[in-house]
């Protein structure tokens, strides 16, 4: 049992330092897991990877695993015709919120800075286009939301989002493309009070997702 760690049963919360001013935690201290999903590497070296303390010391494939069984039905899709910096942001956020997939729309190089590598943990799907986004969509009877500030788009905070969906957000500027507008099943805004036109996508991400959260996320499963 490492004790100095405090990381080592399933249920460990988020926490990202397990010591005050440590980023992470050391080597494993006291006897080894008799484990699969331990990695030795990590035991002798420590683990200062950004996951869960639930997850501390666990090879990648253990923690994709892992999480593949707690995924929420809903999957998050971005357009990236023109290169949109936002992606990275979204998919750190798909993972924190556990969705099912994510998926690029477009130009398949994105920044993966901002995902601070949780992409290696969920599925990530390209789609040179639109219609791929849909034909995948259609095959697993998901409905599309798209997430977009247009005057017909039904207010987030009241519409009826469905639990097997995917929520789709368009680039920074113009916004989510008309064949994807025409492809959605719901089309959303987010309310806003302020002067500025627009929420960038990244953050209207963040807002959408936890929105499909709070209406049909198990809470007690959190972290």
């Amino acid at each position: 049992m490492n004790d100095d760690a405090a990381v080592n049963d399933h249920d460990g919360g988020p926490s990202e330092w397990a010591v005050p001013g440590q980023v992470g935690v050391g080597p494993w201290t006291g006897d080894r897991p008799v484990d699969s999903r331990y990695d030795p590497e990590l035991l002798d070296a420590g683990d200062t990877r950004n996951v869960v303390d639930a997850y501390r010391y666990w090879r990648r494939e253990a923690v994709a695993g892992d999480l593949a069984t707690r995924a929420h039905p809903f999957h998050v899709a971005i357009e990236n015709f023109g290169h949109d910096h936002n992606i990275g942001t979204v998919v750190r956020t798909a993972n924190a919120f556990a969705a099912a997939g994510v998926h690029i729309v477009g130009r398949r190089r994105w920044n993966r800075r901002g995902a601070m590598v949780t992409d290696r943990y969920l599925d990530v799907h390209h789609h040179d286009d639109t219609a791929g986004l849909v034909a995948f969509a259609r095959e697993r009877g998901l409905a599309i939301v798209a997430v977009d500030n247009t005057p017909d788009a039904q207010r987030l905070e009241t519409a009826d989002l469905p639990r097997d969906c995917v929520l789709l957000f368009g680039q920074e500027g113009p916004g989510v493309s008309g064949d994807a507008r025409d492809a959605a099943a719901l089309t959303v805004s987010i309310a806003q009070f302020g002067s500025t036109r627009s929420i960038n996508a990244g953050v209207a991400a963040g807002i959408a997702m936890h929105a499909w959260i709070r209406r049909h996320a198990d809470l007690n499963r959190a972290w």
